[in-house]
């Protein structure tokens, strides 16, 4: 799906179970051989891996099979590079990139290897093409971040003006394609981008929601969806968007609820949102998709709780589930209601108590 994704076609998948990833390969040369057969037979043109790659693998690989090799990192950013709109998204997408470039210079040239001194004395070594490299990397990086500070400095002002003004601020999170852009579309009557791809959304939309049962409007934001085994440095370069989720007040946890892995997905944007630093922020779970499951596999009732386990130990907490179709609109008044009773909660009251009835 993410190869599809960045706009390439798959034409074939190998599977390869080790106890260790090979040092030189992260595959066994056995294997490199047979993908090499494979791709001959299949005119592929690249070798994609759905994990990270070091420098010196991604290397070895290249040259045992003779064709360009890239992994999972790479083809997220080439996705986020393709999706980012904002200045914000671009110069995320940008310093993550250049953060990634700056661990595989592996081009060593020699042209410049040795310079002519002055008054015709020959000098000792000189610049190789590969410190080049590195030294223009590290100087885009640092202009970058600190374009970066300034983008955040903006947000951080936002946030402040907004906090003044006593507003509850949601965000909405979940993986990748679960309909977060159409659900947020459908509670805010937006025009945001959505589209039955990964990483439709990059970067941030934040709008008003009026809430007449609590009386009041709340800021409701549309964030950037979660993946399984995200590069760190993504989450590291995208802080600013992601800190979205972890200043709210409430977390909007929207789960497609059609997708046969959606447990497994749940756990992952825990634990994304555990590295973040937004694990202790009530959350509202939204299993979305009614509309694509048969009537006879509808739930007895739109509301009940669900155990959310924590994403670093066995513990779990009990959280407020609704089941919504945010294309037809199913079950969106039950959701509306349950975030006017948390906007309409004073400050020290945040997390609210499952009542009996619902658990």
């Amino acid at each position: 799906m993410l190869a599809q994704t960045a706009g390439l076609q798959p034409v074939a998948c190998v599977v390869c179970k080790r106890r260790a990833p090979d040092a030189a390969l992260f595959i066994g040369s056995g294997k490199a051989d047979e993908i090499k057969m494979l791709a001959l037979e299949t005119g592929a043109s690249e070798i994609l891996f759905d994990q990270s790659l070091s420098p010196a693998q991604q290397r070895n690989l290249e040259r045992v099979l003779g064709l360009p090799v890239n992994d999972r990192t790479l083809l997220i950013l080439e996705i986020f590079g393709q999706r980012a709109r904002s200045h914000e998204g671009k110069l995320q997408v940008e310093l993550a990139r250049l953060q990634y470039l700056s661990t595989r210079l592996v081009r060593r040239w020699s042209h410049l290897e040795r310079q002519t001194g002055g008054a015709g004395v020959r000098g000792g070594p000189g610049e190789k093409q590969i410190e080049l490299d590195k030294r223009m990397i590290g100087e885009s990086i640092k202009r970058t971040k600190e374009r970066l500070v300034k983008v955040k400095k903006q947000r951080q002002t936002q946030r402040r003006q907004r906090e003044r003004r006593n507003a509850f601020t949601v965000s909405l999170v979940g993986y990748t394609n679960a309909g977060k852009s159409t659900l947020f579309n459908a509670l805010v009557k937006a025009r945001a981008y959505a589209a039955d791809q990964l990483f439709a959304t990059l970067d941030t939309t934040t709008r008003q929601l009026y809430l007449g049962d609590a009386a009041r409007s709340v800021s409701l934001s549309d964030t950037v969806g979660f993946i399984r085994d995200l590069p760190h440095g993504l989450i590291d370069a995208f802080a600013a968007t992601l800190q979205e989720a972890t200043d709210a007040d409430l977390l909007i946890h929207v789960v497609d609820g059609a997708n046969p892995d959606h447990l497994e997905q749940i756990e992952q944007v825990q634990r994304v949102l555990a590295e973040i630093g937004a694990a202790d922020v009530p959350q509202i779970l939204v299993f979305n998709k009614l509309d694509a499951l048969e009537k006879s596999r509808w739930p007895l009732q739109l509301s009940d709780s669900f155990e959310v386990k924590d994403a670093f130990s066995d513990t779990g907490k009990r959280v407020e589930r609704v089941f919504v179709s945010a294309q037809s609109g199913e079950g969106l008044p039950l959701l509306r209601e349950l975030l006017a009773r948390h906007a309409a909660l004073p400050p020290a009251e945040d997390t609210p108590q499952i009542s009996e009835a619902v658990s």
